[in-house]
């Protein structure tokens, strides 16, 4: 299977948090999009591993996505070891995307770092020919590296190499998040604690950060990203658009 865009979250919900506005704006486009969660998020504050499964799934429906996998990667124990590795590694290899976007290299969170470290590895061991793995089938699988690796924006802001127009999937991406009904948008948090994000207020300055860095670039709203290894200077705004293959 060859995939356009494979996007990997330390937990469900980071994807549609910090890239979704991309991710649905090429899955309209036709692209083939993949969105691999590491963990359950099973040490979150609110919710059951079970229940934010069921709301990753309504999210993916959204958003149009091709596919939607959970690793089962132990929540806040992300540790770049070889055994961590090895279920990523497989991942891509099954995908073999031409782009991955993977989290932020340092964030609030320290699983979106930790995950950032992980992913970047595991996506270059993957190109390894001499590092086994196999699919599901049991068949030994043939290694692949994407073409580009990006991180996407989280908590902690940074200077984006280019930004994405999600102009058009805003609110899309607003209804994704909100798919996550235990995490986000908590009008009556019940018996469980109060977070930032289960805050109503927190789409206010979800949106605002969308504005603001769309505006750099131009357009109503944006998604800021970074290159993981930066192949050269980014003089675009289109870069996903203009490289991703046609077909």
């Amino acid at each position: 299977m060859k995939t356009d865009i494979l996007a990997f979250g330390a937990h469900p919900d980071d994807t549609e948090l910090s890239c979704s506005g991309t991710l649905a704006a090429l899955a309209e486009q036709g692209k083939s999009v993949v969105v691999a969660d590491l963990t359950r998020g099973e040490m979150g504050s609110r919710g059951t591993p079970e229940i934010r499964l069921r709301e990753a799934e309504a999210a993916a429906k959204i958003l149009g996505l091709t596919e939607r996998v959970n690793l089962g990667l132990p929540d806040t124990e992300l540790r770049n070891t070889r055994e961590l590795q090895l279920p990523i590694i497989r991942a891509v290899r099954t995908y073999r995307p031409h782009i991955c976007l993977i989290p932020a290299p340092a964030d609030r969170h320290p699983d979106h770092g930790d995950a950032a470290s992980l992913i970047k590895d595991a996506i270059f061991y993957s190109g390894l020919i001499k590092i086994e793995t196999r699919d599901s089938s049991r068949n030994t699988q043939k290694p692949h590296r994407p073409a580009h690796v990006l991180h996407y924006m989280q908590d902690q802001p940074f200077s984006p190499d280019f930004v994405f127009d999600i102009s058009s999937t805003i609110d899309k991406k607003e209804a994704a998040i909100r798919a996550f009904s235990t995490q986000f948008d908590v009008k009556d948090p019940g018996n469980e604690p109060e977070t930032y994000i289960s805050d109503p207020g927190f789409f206010r300055a979800l949106r605002a950060r969308a504005s603001h860095f769309g505006h750099l670039a131009g357009f109503e709203f944006g998604e800021g990203f970074l290159f993981a290894q930066k192949p050269f200077p980014a003089t675009t705004f289109r870069f996903l658009e203009e490289t991703l293959p046609k077909r």
